[in-house]
């Protein structure tokens, strides 16, 4: 079985040999990589032209402009031509083997249209800060903020991301929020596998880092929220969003525990960049 994987590189340079060798260090299974820049101004289309330069046949390398990040990935995931897509934020990374963890899951849940996993929250450097433990979704409690689910270990099936006609586009803060959405609306199928696959790095470039687009992000979730509840957020819905969390949290006193664990780093947490190449400064650029 064949997994697709898009990755946006729109000026992500100095991280995007580090999201590139955790994707194609992979060597064992069906893969394509689609690689997506619109236009970078920094290092990228330097480094990808490296790659190029490499003979790496999984590669694919797409140079046309677009309407933003969704956009990039729909016109990347259109090029694809596996059975399974994923994507990766060139500043994140995956886990070594996270792809065959991906198909084992993919394989023993055939009637899937989403597989997702765990991961870790790590810093810039790909140091893990906590883990992150996504958890089952439903459309309802993901409006009422219920529901984690982490982007980076989520694999979406060919089919089923075309039937929906993939990221909305207009959507430049949660579009892999809102499709998870839509399959939930659409009666689909998605599945939790527990196991930890990726990283997600916050920095203060990232748009979770730089909350630059908090205003957009605040509008298409009362948008979201009107698309499940058919009414707009209302007050009342906050607190009750409030409740909720402080619900959940005494419910679910181990989640609350492991998060203290991770914050003392007392839980263990593995040096999961290891073998990685280290992200490069503006004006550095190695050889692959």
């Amino acid at each position: 079985m064949k997994i697709s994987v898009v990755t946006n590189a729109f000026n992500q340079g100095r991280f995007l040999r580090r999201c590139m060798s955790s994707v194609l260090s992979h060597s064992d299974i069906d893969l394509e990589y689609i690689v997506v820049d619109p236009g970078s101004t920094d290092k990228t289309s330097e480094i990808l032209s490296e790659y190029e330069n490499s003979g790496e046949p999984r590669l694919k390398i797409l140079r046309e402009p677009d309407n933003g990040p969704a956009d990039g990935l729909n016109n990347g995931f259109a090029a694809a031509t596996g059975e399974w897509f994923i994507y990766l934020n060139a500043d994140d990374f995956f886990l070594p083997g996270a792809l065959n963890k991906g198909l084992q899951a993919i394989a023993t849940n055939p009637g899937a249209d989403c597989i997702y996993g765990d991961g870790y929250l790590t810093d810039i450097d790909g140091t893990p800060t906590r883990r992150v433990i996504s958890t089952p979704f439903s459309a309802e409690g993901f409006v009422f903020r219920r529901c984690l689910v982490l982007q980076q270990s989520t694999f979406y099936k060919a089919e089923s991301f075309h039937k929906l006609g993939g990221f909305n586009v207009e959507n430049r803060t949660s579009w892999d929020a809102e499709i998870l959405l839509d399959m939930c609306l659409a009666d689909m199928y998605l599945v939790h596998v527990r196991g930890f696959w990726s990283a997600f790095v916050i920095h203060g470039e990232s748009i979770t880092g730089s909350q630059r687009h908090a205003v957009e992000s605040k509008k298409n979730h009362e948008r979201m929220f009107k698309k499940v509840m058919g009414r707009e957020r209302t007050v009342a819905d906050l607190k009750r969003i409030q409740r909720i969390r402080l619900q959940d949290r005494l419910l679910n006193p181990g989640a609350t525990l492991v998060r203290l664990l991770d914050a003392l780093n007392l839980g263990g947490l593995p040096n999961i960049s290891a073998g990685l190449p280290p992200i490069e400064s503006d004006e550095k650029a190695t050889s692959v």
